[in-house]
């Protein structure tokens, strides 16, 4: 027998999706940074056994869309909600339900098992956890509730197994070698704006894209060429920084990354290029893998 299945995870934003993502799938997929809204594409990681294979996917955090790029972001929570065989509802401690409404209304009415996973124990006590529970079961009698902790690996073992008890039957999906549905040129994009966002304040991060135009692999070598893309000429100059020391770090904390994930030593050039307005453009969108 063989047991396999998409188990797609959504919730707000920020409160630890993709964490529990790369916890389960144990390696490094997805982008985790203390800003919310990080994630702006849906991710596959996929974990292989003998007799299964987990199909996991990351989203972006549930908000009402301000922006074009914000409306195709919600596009890939939709998308989550119609191919799943289980899903997963994280909500942090003290959270009191979805932003959107018609997201919340989707799970409760769900027809396939959700599993609301109560994530961030680690920064509460056996009362307030108590207390959570309940409110939780009040609100979604017919869900099944998980209390874990994603950073410190809390209950991850036994999600995993409660996850596998409840997939159909069914082929393999993908090779069983394969790891993600992205290529490697996604992964130097997201590594790149990770570091974007922990460098850079306000609004900044959010009005980055970064395009990979080359990746170049010799045996003991990956050779990398990424355009930053902005949408003002100031921004330009924040992301350059003083004589180039700005993007010279970002440089530095993106090639460190890359030769762990990668394995090989690697070359990065980073460049930065003003594209105007691009978060409202749909062919802009288009062209960085959103509105598909």
């Amino acid at each position: 027998m063989h047991k396999s299945g998409f188990v797609n995870i959504i919730g707000n934003p920020n409160v630890g999706k993709s964490t529990l993502m790369n916890a389960l799938v144990g390696e490094r997929l997805s982008i985790i940074t203390s800003k919310a809204q990080t994630t702006r594409h849906r991710i596959l990681g996929i974990v292989n056994g003998d007799d299964f294979q987990v199909i996991l996917s990351d989203t972006p955090g549930i908000i009402k869309p301000a922006y074009e790029l914000q409306t195709s972001m919600m596009d890939f929570v939709k998308s989550a909600f119609e191919d799943a065989d289980v899903l997963l509802y994280m909500v942090e401690i003290g959270e009191k339900g979805l932003k959107d409404e018609a997201f919340f209304n989707k799970i409760k009415n769900s027809k396939i098992p959700v599993l609301l996973l109560l994530n961030k124990i680690d920064t509460s006590n056996q009362e307030v956890l108590e207390e959570q529970i309940q409110y939780w079961r009040e609100l979604l009698p017919e869900v099944e509730i998980h209390p874990i902790s994603a950073l410190e690996n809390f209950n991850v073992k036994e999600l995993f197994d409660r996850i596998l008890e409840l997939l159909p039957e069914g082929p393999a999906y993908y090779p069983k070698d394969q790891l993600t549905d992205k290529p490697e040129r996604f992964f130097v994009n997201e590594t790149i704006r990770e570091k974007i966002l922990m460098n850079y304040k306000k609004e900044i991060p959010y009005a980055v894209e970064v395009e990979t135009e080359e990746f170049l692999e010799d045996e003991d070598i990956i050779r990398i060429r990424s355009v930053i893309m902005v949408e003002r000429n100031s921004q330009k100059g924040i992301i350059i920084g003083h004589k180039g020391s700005s993007l010279k770090k970002v440089g530095v904390e993106a090639r460190k990354d890359l030769e762990k994930f990668f394995a090989k030593q690697v070359h990065i050039e980073l460049y930065v290029k003003v594209n105007k307005d691009w978060r409202k453009k749909p062919n802009q969108l288009k062209r960085f893998g959103y509105n598909k």
